[in-house]
């Protein structure tokens, strides 16, 4: 931290998406939509499934944890980017940057988690509906949601202590458009394949155990949904799974590319391109996904606008 501090004045010069002015412009308002978007749909999302009394089963517990944490993954990256894109001073300081990898990875990994269980709970209630009540009950869905928070913020802790600590002597010009770990590690003068390691082990972990369980319950609702005879019910046990299927593909697909690639693949601007789908496109489909895949969410949502958009119209 001191090397960084006496030679680069303790801040880093984030590059950003582009340096063509008309293309800054551009991205400037695409992502300012996107974030308008994302912001509004999980707010939605948030107030329907807490107010409405119908929506109180596990699987809305965790729609709405998954809602909460694409609101604040979002956040963490979107405004600052937004601020880069236009301002000339395109630096982040120390301390800053590393918070902002640290709720990064932080949510990034509860929302791998929390995926996961939601695939389980899916399981459950297809494979196992006479006993879901019994084994998705109330307190071990909060232990459950509890454990992924706390586990993933704990995590993440050592991912950033260890990052900010390395020798940062080659450059404070990092080659992204927010502080991510690949990036910052072609910056150290310092060997990083202990950090990289790390990565692979833990987050490999976290990533590997997410995905295991997720497919492992996929396996078992497919099995479950083929023996069903009735055309109308397997086709509604494969409405409920379709569109957790969608996001859990997205969202795995671009985790893996980033960060389990072998260290001399790297590349900056594929690396750009995918990040702008986990932390900009995926918490903005997220909400437009569940939704408009969940007919009782839909129904939540008419009840909740449509009297105020009458009340307006007459107004």
């Amino acid at each position: 931290m001191e090397y960084m501090n006496h030679t680069f004045g303790n801040r880093f010069i984030l590059i950003g998406l582009s340096t063509n002015p008309y293309l800054q412009t551009l991205y400037f308002v695409v992502f300012l939509v996107m974030y308008m978007v994302t912001i509004l749909g999980n707010v939605l999302i948030i107030i329907v499934l807490r107010f409405d009394t119908r929506l109180q089963s596990p699987m809305y517990f965790f729609l709405s944890n998954l809602s909460f944490i694409d609101l604040c993954f979002s956040s963490t990256i979107v405004p600052k980017l937004l601020i880069n894109t236009l301002a000339k001073d395109k630096s982040i300081s120390f301390l800053g940057c590393a918070a902002q990898m640290y709720f990064h990875l932080a949510l990034g990994g509860t929302e791998c988690i929390i995926l996961s269980i939601m695939a389980y709970d899916r399981y459950v209630a297809i494979c196992n509906p006479l006993r879901y009540t019994t084994i998705m009950n109330k307190i071990l869905c909060v232990h459950l949601a509890v454990g992924a928070w706390l586990a993933n913020f704990l995590n993440s802790i050592s991912y950033a202590f260890f990052t900010f600590h390395l020798p940062y002597c080659r450059s404070n010009h990092v080659n992204h458009y927010f502080c991510e770990m690949p990036p910052l590690f072609r910056l150290s003068c310092k060997d990083t394949l202990l950090n990289e390691i790390a990565v692979y082990v833990s987050g490999g972990l976290v990533g590997l155990c997410a995905f295991l369980l997720t497919l492992m319950s996929y396996i078992q609702i497919i099995s479950t949904v083929m023996k069903i005879r009735s055309t109308k019910g397997s086709r509604k046990a494969f409405s409920t799974c379709s569109s957790h299927l969608v996001v859990v593909c997205l969202y795995f697909g671009a985790i893996v590319f980033v960060y389990m690639r072998p260290r001399n693949s790297y590349s900056p601007e594929k690396d750009r391109a995918v990040s702008i789908l986990y932390t900009v496109v995926t918490p903005m489909v997220n909400p437009m996904i569940y939704s408009i895949r969940n007919n009782e969410v839909k129904g939540s949502l008419r009840r909740m606008l449509t009297p105020k958009v009458q009340s307006y119209l007459s107004s």
